[in-house]
């Protein structure tokens, strides 16, 4: 059984990470990636970079929703599926961006519904309060 404090440190630290990692990408493909890719992988980059935020700071709300008494089971899983999309959509961004892996392109909408569902398991997370 995982422990409510589990749950609250294992969020706020993947999320603080994913967020670091972000603005490092960030900063990379606005100093580093112009004039060196084309303007669309480097569109496709800062969408990824985008996203990974947004679920950085998703993790990091899940933290926070830990003392709140909400469903370990489903906050955890929640988080989970957030992490999860940002591997897998902001990741084959990434690589298509950088690399030109055509192959990861069926890869990115896997990574969209696993933030989808990490958005429902939050909110049904509220629901059942």
């Amino acid at each position: 059984m995982i422990a409510r404090a589990d749950i609250i440190r294992w969020a706020l630290v993947v999320g603080a990470i994913a967020a670091l990692i972000g603005v490092m990408a960030g900063a990379f493909g606005a100093h580093g990636l112009r004039g060196t890719v084309t303007p669309r992988a480097l569109e496709v980059f800062q969408t990824g970079v985008t996203y990974q935020m947004y679920h950085a700071f998703a993790l990091m709300i899940v933290a926070l929703l830990g003392t709140a008494g909400l469903s370990r089971r489903l906050l955890t899983v929640s988080a989970l599926m957030f992490a999860l999309g940002i591997l897998l959509f902001s990741g084959s961004l990434y690589g298509l961006a950088l690399l030109d892996i055509r192959a990861l392109g069926p890869v990115t909408p896997l990574g969209g519904l696993c933030f989808m569902a990490g958005w429902v398991l939050l909110a049904v997370a509220g629901l059942k309060r």
